[in-house]
């Protein structure tokens, strides 16, 4: 356990866009909400602020998100790649650390350890707005964004999606690292192109789409799994603002699915993928030390 540790401490001391970026995301949105404008009391009811504070909160969040997934997915690509590019695999090779060890950490600093980061930089920054707008707005938004029980549900929401999408997007994740173990050069193209192949091939030949449905399925299939229907009544609430139609959550609660989640097959078939993607990235790692 002392091993990984340190290990990902490696990960973080020589990728510090791990954790600069989203603080730069935050920084950014900070000064957003201190100088941006704010003008909401003449505007809509207290009730309509009430609404809409879910949805305001909820857009920090993904804006973290967002960033940090396409960041993940870059680390993930380019983490076995650059070690042989720059020949620090032969030093990591010549001490006693395994190259699972070695693979395992980089899964766990792409899929856990970055979006905990983003995570504590979205609480944060979030924080920070609700306070900076508390403090400008005259209106009753600056004391709806502080209900516990809101705060609650956000943490909820973000520790369920870090760990759902990380079963969930197992498969990618695996062809990642495969992808970045294999790699001579151009890694951007060897991640593209067999699985463009494959459909091409199967398409051609067999007149079928069997790769492109699962491939489908996997990139959209993971909302109407982990949560409720978007349909569910009980889950949302409207409001109108003007010419405007706001839908928000009424509570994060009515929308987790989690036993929806674990009892799906396509959940566990897609994790026995990824389990084998990333078994094959560490045997590549055992056999290859440059590019």
């Amino acid at each position: 356990m002392h091993t990984y540790m340190w290990l990902v401490r490696r990960e973080f001391w020589e990728n510090r866009a791990i954790w600069i970026v989203p603080a730069v995301i935050g920084a950014v949105l900070t000064i957003a909400a201190l100088f941006g404008r704010i003008d909401l009391g003449a505007a809509i009811s207290a009730e309509q602020q009430r609404m809409i504070a879910p949805t305001v909160l909820l857009a920090y969040g993904f804006t973290f998100f967002a960033v940090m997934s396409i960041y993940s997915s870059w680390y993930l690509l380019e983490c076995l790649y650059t070690d042989r590019k720059d020949r620090s695999v032969l030093f990591w090779k010549s001490l006693p650390i395994t190259d699972a060890a070695t693979v395992l950490t980089k899964l766990f600093t792409g899929v856990i350890a970055i979006p905990l980061v983003y995570f504590l930089a979205a609480d944060v920054s979030t924080l920070l707005m609700a306070f900076i707008v508390s403090m400008r707005a005259h209106a009753y938004f600056g004391s709806v964004l502080w209900q516990p029980e809101l705060w609650l549900q956000l943490h909820a929401l973000w520790l369920y999606v870090i760990v759902t999408t990380a079963l969930w997007f197992l498969p990618l994740t695996g062809w990642l690292l495969l992808v970045s173990a294999w790699a001579k050069r151009a890694v951007v193209l060897w991640l593209v192109l067999p699985p463009l192949a494959l459909y091409g091939v199967e398409h051609w030949f067999f007149g079928t789409h069997f790769v492109g449905n699962q491939l489908t399925e996997r990139a959209l299939g993971y909302l109407p799994r982990a949560f409720y229907d978007h349909s569910n009544p009980a889950a949302w609430s409207t409001t109108v603002i003007g010419t405007d139609t706001i839908t928000a959550p009424s509570s994060v609660w009515r929308l987790l699915n989690p036993i929806g989640f674990v009892s799906s097959p396509a959940t566990w078939v897609g994790v026995l993928v990824g389990a084998a993607m990333i078994y094959g990235a560490i045997q590549l790692r055992l056999r290859r030390a440059e590019t």
